[in-house]
């Protein structure tokens, strides 16, 4: 365990011999520039005002004026999935901050360094039910790493440089700092520190080298191993070892929904994704397995199903930072606390020295996978009413656009696909709401990845019903001119409550009807309002214009586009695991639930 303090970045300015002296909210935005924060997501309001009046001076930051507070905190954290970099959103009081706690939660679940600073009403009014005044600190104490209150000028420089270093270090996550509208007027000396020493935070890098031997051995001995990856490894910037300790091994990866991009799609080691809509090869392989290797991943219920039949022959290797998540749903039989880009490079060089006595021949299990992949390909069927299939719209998108884009997608049936079908070579390649599952992520994440990667094209596939809930950031997207693309899969439904309904509710679809684009009437007519908003608005109905549509709108790069993608509502998401059962009873198609011990 590691007891150093840990530096944060200074100022480029030198020092003077005096301090200077600084309005609260003249530290912040001194603090912010010292964090080397290039890029803010807000909207201001009454008890952030003073900070805000002191933004507007900055050379070095900018500032995206967005629509709603949820799509500050969306956009920063679209910032900070596409670069590994702090995403930061400010509001102001009451109603401002509570529309960042579900962008605050989605960071959380999903690990996303991210810096929210709001403003609070004045220190003495606090307690009285003061006009917007909300306990915000105490709302998202169970959702952030951690959450602060700042009512002295001279405390500002030491809790934006902690909060600073608790997102951005150890497991990644959400900081608050929520700062008192006297605290920003008041003023004190700006006094910088050289570095940050938090008791109790002492997040685990390096991981004991007898648990790192323990699991190397039980990896040169396994007969059926799998490399179960999941968001942690992106997270810790640990492609590059990944790749080299699988090569090495010859074991199969699968990759979790926050996972994709972390190994090459291309790469034959690769079986695709697991879990309720995984791969079957990927799915089984882990049925079949006697050793799991899990790097970075948390043993979601969305993968294990049933979690005391999941993978019930395999030995657990269990790697994450976080000690919190070691053995919480399956016993792990090693477990290894440190960073995944440490503990995947130790892991590879103990496996060298285990194979030199102890090697393994993989053959026989690789001879069982290829049979999987062979008789449960992923692929689709026609739609029988004449409309697109979703599947074909999406997996377009991505072999014209290609690796080096960016994919943002919101919540639903089109995730599934986004995640099935597009191919991802490169890790922060693909965002989306993981743990949350928060509809509406999609338009504001991808505004906030095109903030932070301008030269990258960046796709939001979004969903008719997810569009509707944060589509007014295209207007933030003109004014700024931030060219993003937005494929509406526009099956004019609530799609995935609509297949659960068709497979658990006896077709019953219960207010899932949004009457979107099938019907004459469009409530409302996407086209429009892409138009409307200053954005290029495409429809398109018919499968031989799905290129063209496609095409034009990676050639556009002076506005947004939205393509009104219309397509079938009865297309579904297979394959399928059924919530609360085993992953043995995975469905390749509907009536179609393969034997994990076919041969």
């Amino acid at each position: 365990m590691t007891t150093e303090t840990v530096a944060v970045p200074t100022s480029p300015t030198k020092r003077a011999a005096e301090p200077e002296i600084l309005t609260g909210s003249g530290a912040i935005l001194r603090s912010l520039e010292n964090l080397g924060v290039t890029d803010v997501f807000g909207l201001p309001g009454g008890a952030i005002m003073p900070f805000y009046d002191e933004l507007m001076s900055s050379k070095g930051i900018r500032h995206i004026l967005v629509r709603h507070e949820q799509g500050a905190g969306h956009a920063a954290e679209g910032y900070a999935a596409s670069t590994g970099r702090l995403g930061v959103c400010i509001a102001t009081s009451g109603p401002g901050a509570t529309n960042l706690v579900t962008a605050i939660a989605d960071a959380y679940m999903d690990s996303v360094p991210l810096l929210a600073i709001t403003g609070q009403v004045f220190s003495t009014l606090m307690g009285t039910d003061a006009f917007q005044e909300v306990d915000i600190v105490g709302i998202t104490m169970p959702i952030t790493k951690h959450s602060f209150l700042v009512t002295r000028p001279e405390d500002i420089p030491a809790t934006i440089a902690a909060a600073y270093l608790i997102a951005t270090t150890g497991r990644p996550g959400p900081v608050l700092v929520d700062v008192t509208k006297d605290c920003q007027q008041n003023s004190a000396p700006f006094i910088w520190p050289p570095k940050v020493d938090l008791p109790g935070y002492r997040p685990v890098v390096k991981a004991h080298g007898k648990q790192i031997q323990a699991a190397a051995q039980l990896l040169a001995e396994a007969k059926r191993p799998v490399f179960y990856v999941g968001g942690g490894v992106i997270r810790a910037k640990a492609s590059a070892e990944l790749l080299e300790l699988a090569e090495l091994v010859g074991a199969p990866i699968v990759t979790t929904l926050m996972a994709r991009g972390a190994f090459p799609d291309s790469n034959p080691l690769n079986l695709g994704m697991p879990g309720m809509h995984g791969t079957v090869p990927a799915v089984l392989a882990i049925q079949e397995s006697d050793l799991l290797i899990s790097l970075g991943a948390r043993f979601d219920d969305r993968v294990t199903g049933k979690p005391s039949e999941f993978a019930p022959n395999a030995k657990i290797v269990h790697v994450d930072i976080d000690p919190a998540e070691i053995s919480k749903i399956r016993f792990a039989d090693v477990p290894i606390v440190g960073d995944a880009k440490d503990v995947i490079a130790d892991l590879t060089i103990a496996f060298r020295e285990a194979i030199t006595t102890t090697p393994s021949d993989l053959t026989p299990w690789w001879e069982r996978l290829d049979l999987l992949r062979a008789r449960y390909p992923l692929g689709y069927d026609e739609t029988e009413d004449g409309l697109l299939s979703p599947q074909y719209v999406i997996q377009r998108i991505g072999q014209l656009t290609g690796p080096e884009a960016i994919y943002a997608s919101g919540v639903g049936q089109h995730q599934m696909w986004a995640a099935q079908y597009i191919k991802y070579e490169r890790p922060n390649a693909w965002l989306n709401s993981g743990g949350a599952g928060t509809m509406g992520y999609g338009v504001p994440a991808a505004m906030g990845a095109k903030v932070a990667e301008p030269e990258r094209t960046v796709w939001a596939i979004d969903g008719d019903g997810c569009f509707q809930m944060t589509n007014q950031e295209l207007a933030t997207c003109t004014i700024n001119k931030i060219p993003i693309k937005v494929a509406i899969i526009n099956n004019s439904s609530l799609g995935m409550v609509r297949q659960w309904q068709t497979l658990f509710y006896d077709g019953r679809h219960s207010f899932t009807d949004l009457n979107t684009g099938h019907d004459t009437v469009m409530i409302p007519d996407f086209v429009k309002m892409a138009d409307a908003y200053g954005a290029l608005g495409i429809r398109v109905r018919n499968k031989e214009d799905v290129d063209a549509a496609i095409k034009l709108a990676n050639e556009t790069n002076d506005r947004p586009v939205v393509i009104d993608f219309i397509v079938s509502p009865h297309s579904m998401v297979w394959p399928m695991v059924p919530q609360g059962v085993g992953n043995s009873n995975v469905q390749y198609a509907k009536d179609h639930a393969p034997s994990w011990e076919e041969e």
